[in-house]
This record gives C-alpha cells, sequence and structure tokens, in this order.
C-alpha cells in the first residue's frame, strides 16, 4: 500500500490515483468516488513512513533502548547490501550478506570478527569503529 508505484502500474489505476507515481501520498482515500486516489503528496510525515519502511522493515535495521537489532526482510535475489551507521561517536559498517537467496532470516551476526549470538550489539557512542557482518 504505501509504494506509490503499486497505484499507477496501468493507466485505469493511474487515472484514479491522480497524483505522481514516484511521490509517497499521506493518504489514499477510500470512500466512494475518490476511492484509490491519493493525497498530500510531498508531505514530509509520508517521507518519514518511506524511510521507516525501507530502514526497519526492508533493511532490518532496528534500535530499541541502545541496542542494534539487524533482521532483514530483502527480495531473495539481493545478494548483499552495505550500511554505514554513525551512533555519537561511533561509525558502524554493516555489511549483510546473501549468498543462499534467502529473504529473511540470519544464520550468523559477528562483530568485528567475533560470532555474537544473542544477534544484537549495545552501541557505543564515545566513538570507535564496528564492523558488523550478517550472514543470511
Amino acid at each position: 500500500m504505501i509504494n506509490p508505484i503499486e497505484h499507477s502500474r496501468t493507466k485505469e489505476s493511474a487515472n484514479k490515483y491522480k497524483v505522481e507515481p514516484y511521490v509517497v501520498p499521506a493518504d489514499i482515500y477510500g470512500k466512494k468516488n475518490l476511492a484509490g486516489r491519493g493525497g498530500w503528496t510531498w508531505y514530509t510525515g509520508s517521507g518519514s513512513w518511506m524511510y521507516e519502511a525501507g530502514i526497519k522493515y526492508l533493511l532490518g535495521i532496528y534500535i530499541e533502548k541502545k541496542k542494534l537489532k539487524i533482521n532483514p526482510c530483502i527480495p531473495n535475489d539481493w545478494k548483499e547490501y552495505t550500511v554505514k551507521y554513525k551512533y555519537g561517536d561511533s561509525i558502524y559498517h554493516i555489511h549483510v550478506r546473501n549468498p543462499n537467496s534467502k529473504c529473511n532470516g540470519i544464520t550468523s551476526f559477528k562483530l568485528n570478527g567475533q560470532e555474537i549470538k544473542e544477534k544484537q550489539i549495545i552501541l557505543t557512542p564515545t566513538g570507535g569503529i564496528y564492523n558488523i557482518e550478517i550472514e543470511m
């Protein structure tokens, strides 16, 4: 629902949607003759939802109570991706590899070469460079 291109794949659906197919709308109307029409495009709140969907639900990067958790849910043809995350004065280089063409599920979580069984780490804001290697 959140991806605007899904509302404009055909000429008929684009005519109903009536807003830019490359901008996330804040609203999609559901009543009577306006059902399916987008509204409030270029609204900052709708952009933040796309950001959250990409970072949290696709790349799987989630921070809760100063703990970094990574649990990707990606297309199975993605072989790898990297993210550079800054927390305070610290930098986390996150490299996710997907050699088995999985959509989700973590096989290995390493911090600076050491396996982390909990598959999460406590973030340190006081400086340093940390390398996180994830294998799906």
